[in-house]
């Protein structure tokens, strides 16, 4: 029997604190599992739920984006997946009676985890100007609401579409063309504040925004480097394909500024070795880095390589450099010239121990860096990302069996939707092969990303805001900023599956669009639909829910969008399947006019300068489909798809009983670079990292063990010791005793920063508990989205614009209401 949802918040009077765990998942993990789907799904759904996910006939984990092998398990999930599912397949409810009791300023005053686990949407609502309770609607009513607000812009860049990572490929791909069809690209996107500095730095040092790895290649690599990440809650079923490379003789060494449970031993619950004797040691060597110290650690390694060549000689693959890369001669210069002390200050770590990383690197046949967004929010990110490249160049590991780039995705398709055209600033190739599919023009001027499409609602810029999923206002940084803005915009959207943070703060009129699951049955036009997703490797295959729906009110995303094509671009005669389609076979002849990478590769340029922003605006016609051919028969889209993007040559054969399409991927599969001058770039990067004020601490903000994103799944994260409370703050013992705190004051955190034209600003962020933990010092952490209201709007990477929530200069202060 599944138990009824909470009546209460979290009670932070509760909160208990424990040493952080050694050891990761074990049976502990797989009881906690159960426990909680059991809570939401009850005993008999459970055990039929969780037995199709990541199966080839089953539907794909709606958590993180780690990839499956051919030969799959009975169980082929962990703890945080069977949280995922358990989120989405729970058998509680959020219908019009609800909503009639609850006002919006009361459900506003609830936290993200009540919120979340009162269940799952059931009918469209609509919350009119002015009123204090939403009201159910009809979909033909709120669809129309839509099409007419869009139609009525005076500008089509008034509006802005959003996307989470959890998208189908078909839903994304026509959300992509129902935007540009209205003449913009403000496609911003949940990646714009997770991989962005990834794809920025990659696409320009290897020419693909994406990894160069396999699954196969983690099992086969020699060394492991597993930087900025936390792969024990946040992708736990990576720690199998570490222990199985373990078994294959590889080293792997953890680089993180906390000492997770994840890498330091694994017991796998599925072998004995796991269950009963022990589990297996994972980190071969722990570097425990200060927070921004990641570039200099990459310097250091590519410093002591080239220090050995010259002194020995045989240790760079001069083949690899000679034939392949360029740049070599002034990355080798400013490498050289930055001195061991700088590089131990930055890192924290001995130059000793930073010799012994470099030897470790130089040993190595194939090496794999593996990372996420420990790495990619700082302001020096790309920068950081440039030279883990360099490192790789240095020894040709890129293109050999077992090494490369691996930057690992959170969303289970936020790369997909990249691949889809999710992208605020499209490659001219993929927008003209999309012209010619649909027969019409698309925009070419650049929209807004995440952070830019934040500062045009603050300034009045935008009076139309839709989400495809997610929980927009809780995601983003600097949160009274956004939710401020938010309460500007005319009309807000959300397309949901279940009650969060971004439906309480809305425009003067707002709109809830439930949908279907990952989980739940798809029956259109008279049969069961499936869907595609794309994994962290660009590996494609198809999810097919098995569940009956929450309620016979729900559309699934492709219909939703679909319809509301319809409405506005209704003069496609029904069965005109768009344009004439383009051979999608080839991957980047230039002749052809098609690219090799998809738009989410191309360099970022700062989102709202005058030159991106001018040009078409308009479509010069509206994009010709059978909108209601492709809301009943998805295979339909698959074959716009192919013909518009590279690689999905022969879609739906490739994905038919269970198989995989594994995407071309140039640098992996035949070491081609699609860089201008056609070749791995070597990148000289002056050495950055963040330099901490006297009395001041450099604050990272995390996810604990019971949270996927915003989802808030339960009160613990126990690895860390953290049980039934969340706001608290994690420093190290001798700089709370430095600063003139004890272990379990309560604090406000106050975020400093000095913006462009010199102003001070602060942000504060009340009542979080001291923890003792060992950090680096000068060092902190806490947890989001508690604590994005302290990430300033202006603070972002340079290139990608990615917000900087893992370099946040803070000072503890007594709490505002005792002073």
């Amino acid at each position: 029997m599944a138990s009824k949802p909470p009546r209460t918040d979290i009670d932070e009077s509760r909160l208990r604190v424990s040493d952080p765990a050694r050891v990761a998942v074990g049976v502990p993990a797989v009881a906690h599992a159960l426990q909680m789907s059991i809570e939401q799904m009850g005993v008999a759904r459970s055990i039929r739920t969780l037995a199709r996910v990541n199966q080839k006939d089953g539907f794909d984990c709606p958590g993180c984006a780690w990839p499956e092998e051919d030969k799959r398990h009975v169980a082929e999930f962990c703890e945080n997946g069977a949280k995922a599912v358990a989120e989405e397949a729970t058998l509680r409810r959020v219908g019009p009676e609800f909503f009639a009791a609850h006002s919006v300023a009361e459900l506003a005053d609830h936290d993200d985890w009540w919120l979340g686990q009162q269940g799952r949407l059931t009918q469209p609502m609509v919350l009119d100007e002015g009123a204090t309770h939403y009201r159910p609607i009809s979909w033909d009513d709120a669809l129309r609401e839509i099409a007419t607000h869009l139609r009525d812009l005076g500008d089509p860049d008034d509006a802005v579409f959003y996307t989470s990572g959890r998208t189908s490929n078909e839903a994304a791909f026509l959300y992509q063309l129902l935007v540009r069809g209205l003449g913009t690209n403000n496609l911003p996107d949940c990646s714009n504040m997770c991989h962005e500095s990834s794809g920025s730095a990659l696409t320009e040092t290897i020419g693909i925004g994406k990894g160069t790895v396999s699954i196969d290649d983690i099992h086969r690599a020699d060394l492991l480097i597993v930087a900025g990440q936390n792969p024990g809650t946040n992708h736990p079923r990576m720690l199998s394909a570490l222990e199985k490379a373990k078994a294959g003789g590889a080293r792997i060494i953890a680089v993180n500024p906390l000492p997770e449970a994840g890498l330091v031993k694994f017991q796998n619950p599925q072998t004995v070795r796991g269950v009963l004797l022990g589990g297996t040691d994972l980190a071969d060597r722990f570097l425990q880095i200060r927070l921004g110290g990641d570039q200099a650690l990459f310097q250091a390694i590519g410093k002591h390589l080239l220090e050995r060549e010259a002194a020995v000689g045989g240790i760079l693959d001069r083949e690899f450099i000679d034939a392949h890369t360029s740049g070599f001669d002034a990355y080798r210069e400013t490498v050289t010239a930055v001195p061991w002390r700088e590089l131990e200050a930055a890192t924290g770590l001995a130059e000793d121990v930073l010799r012994a990383v470099g030897d470790d690197v130089a040993a190595s046949s194939a090496t794999i860096v593996c990372w996420a967004m420990g790495l990619t929010q700082h302001k020096h990110s790309v920068a950081t990302l440039r030279d883990v490249v360099n490192v790789l160049l240095l020894r040709g590991d890129i293109g050999r069996p077992g090494a490369g780039v691996c930057p690992v995705r959170g969303h289970s398709n936020v790369q997909g939707d990249r691949t889809m055209g999710i992208y605020e600033k499209p490659a001219e190739a993929f927008l003209e092969a999309l012209d010619r599919e649909f027969s019409f023009t698309a925009p070419r001027a650049h929209g807004y990303d995440t952070v830019a499409a934040i500062r045009a609602m603050r300034d009045g810029a935008v009076s139309f805001f839709m989400g495809m999923g997610g929980n927009f206002v809780s995601a983003t940084p600097d949160t009274a900023v956004v939710e401020s803005a938010m309460r500007r915009v005319a009309l807000t959207v959300q397309v949901s599956t279940k009650l969060n943070r971004s439906h309480v703060v809305t425009g003067s009129r707002a709109l809830i669009l439930p949908t279907l699951g990952r989980t739940d049955r798809d029956r259109r036009g008279g049969r069961e639909q499936r869907v595609t997703v794309e994994d962290s490797m660009g590996a494609v295959h198809s999810s097919r829910g098995r569940l009956a729906p929450p309620s016979d009110e729900l559309l699934s995303e492709v219909a939703i969008v679909a319809r509301l094509c319809g409405m506005l671009f209704p003069g496609a005669p029904q069965g005109d399947a768009g344009g004439t389609a383009t051979d999608p076979s080839h991957d980047g002849d230039p002749d052809r006019g098609l690219p090799e990478r998809p738009a989410a590769d191309q360099p970022h340029r700062a989102p709202g300068d005058a030159d991106d922003r001018a040009g078409a605006r308009h479509p010069a016609a509206a994009p010709r489909a059978d909108w209601a051919a492709l809301e009943t028969d998805y295979a339909m889209i698959r074959a716009h798809i192919q013909s518009v993007i590279p690689g999905f040559d022969d879609f739906e054969e490739r994905i038919d009983k269970g198989r995989t399409l594994h995407l071309p991927n140039g640098p992996r599969d035949a070491r081609r670079f699609a860089t201008p001058d056609g070749t791995a770039r070597f990148t000289a990067n002056p050495l950055e990292y963040p330099r901490i004020p006297p009395g001041r601490l450099l604050l990272q903000t995390l996810r604990s063990h019971d949270q996927y994103n915003t989802t808030i799944y339960g009160k613990d994260d126990r690895y860390r010791g953290i049980h039934q409370g969340r706001r608290v703050v994690m420093v190290h013992p001798d700089d709370i005793a430095e600063l003139g705190w004890h272990d379990g004051d309560v604090v406000d955190l106050v975020s400093e920063w000095t913006g462009d034209d010199g102003t001070q600003q602060e942000r504060r962020a009340p009542a979080f508990r001291i923890v003792p933990y060992p950090t680096p010092r000068g060092n902190a952490a806490a947890y989001y989205p508690e604590t994005n209201v302290l990430v300033p709007l202006e603070s972002v990477a340079d290139v990608s614009g990615t917000p900087t929530s893992k370099s946040i200069i803070v000072r503890l202060e007594a709490q505002a209401r005792q002073r």
